[in-house]
């Protein structure tokens, strides 16, 4: 069971909603448009608010749910560390889409929302004051993923959710250097600025 559980972390984070929703609504590739990634955004951007609203729920289910029960069935904190991990490897390197996920941060608060809210709520919190002072979404990101560990730790969490949003925290970071050197005009939309007309 314990083998079993970050095997199945990864399934689970591997479906790939954002890709199936938008190809079921609109009949394209999510990937095709925006930053080129199997996201909450694209999908706004290419099926409307309602549909992007479903997948982040869904995403967020993807790294809660394997967790959750890694917690139940095992209890091990290494077992849930890296079923929690692996589920967002699942979501950023899909087996069911060609390895072209998304990028892993509603996948990472639903594995600690499974461990510890608290844990939750501070990383959130964590990746918008960083959004905020880098003012680059990528950038701020890779940040995140790197401190919320040891923010968690300042903070005295020092269980299994520490140990997930450690494992979770260097996917992301890896996961998010990709678009470092990014353009951005609306952050929470992650879109490219326009170019400025001469004259």
């Amino acid at each position: 069971m314990n083998i079993f559980l970050p095997i199945l972390g990864y399934l689970f984070g591997s479906l790939p909603f954002s890709i199936w929703i938008t190809r079921l609504v609109k009949n394209v590739d999510v990937r095709d448009a925006g930053s080129g990634h199997a996201t909450t955004t694209n999908t706004i951007r290419q099926a409307g608010f309602g549909w992007g609203a479903l997948v982040l729920v869904l995403d967020i289910a993807k790294g809660f749910i394997p967790t959750y029960l890694a917690v139940e069935l095992s209890g091990e904190t290494w077992v849930v560390a890296l079923t929690a991990a692996f589920a967002v490897v699942g979501h950023c390197w899909t087996i069911f889409a060609d390895f072209r996920g998304g990028m892993g941060l509603a996948t990472t608060g639903g594995a600690l929302l499974a461990v510890n809210p608290l844990a939750f709520l501070i990383s959130f919190a964590t990746l918008l004051i960083l959004v905020l002072v880098v003012r680059h979404s990528a950038r701020a990101s890779v940040f995140a993923g790197i401190l919320i560990a040891p923010v968690l730790w300042l903070f005295n969490i020092r269980d299994a959710a520490f140990w997930a949003a450690l494992g979770a925290g260097v996917v992301i970071a890896i996961r998010f250097l990709v678009d470092w050197n990014r353009k951005y005009r609306e952050l929470w939309l992650d879109r490219e600025k326009p170019e400025k007309k001469s004259g």
